[in-house]
């Protein structure tokens, strides 16, 4: 006899994971904030940290369009939760979790971290691979949670 969990219950790890990645993104971009404002921190080969504002989309393209892209989240964020309900997968679950609390990590960002009005800000990003547009833990977790969705889907 197998028992399904509750819609609730289904939920919590996928819960827990977004509300991490959110609680982590923001404190390492906060930490960048403080320490990079006035320096670059070279880690190992081409891997430095280097404080660096996003107004734009990905990889800094779209410069200036953070309201306009922050709605368009906004909706993402919406239909991915949509569609990750419909699913039984609990990996693509906890994967969509992932996703939304680097999405919101990134969004608030544009909220609340600038004079420029609401959603007017700037996403914060430090990891400078100076090979690779840099980038930020919520754009990592976002690439690295979105491959592993389209790669559960496709083994099914």
């Amino acid at each position: 006899m197998t028992v399904v969990a509750g819609p609730r219950r289904r939920w919590k790890a996928s819960a827990v994971v977004g509300t991490t990645v959110l609680v982590v993104d923001q404190l390492t971009k906060w930490w960048a904030s403080e320490v990079l404002a006035d320096q670059t921190i070279d880690i190992f080969w081409t891997l430095r940290l280097r404080l660096v504002f996003n107004t734009g989309a990905a990889f800094s393209r779209g410069e200036g369009l953070g309201p306009i892209l922050a709605v368009l989240v906004l909706v993402v964020i919406v239909l991915l939760v949509r569609q990750g309900v419909a699913t039984v997968d609990p990996v693509a679950r906890v994967a969509v979790g992932a996703i939304v609390g680097g999405a919101i990590g990134n969004l608030s960002d544009r909220a609340f971290r600038d004079d420029a009005g609401f959603l007017g800000g700037a996403v914060v990003d430090f990891v400078d691979l100076q090979w690779w547009p840099v980038f930020n833990l919520a754009d990592a977790t976002i690439v690295v949670a979105g491959g592993l969705v389209v790669w559960r889907g496709w083994r099914r």
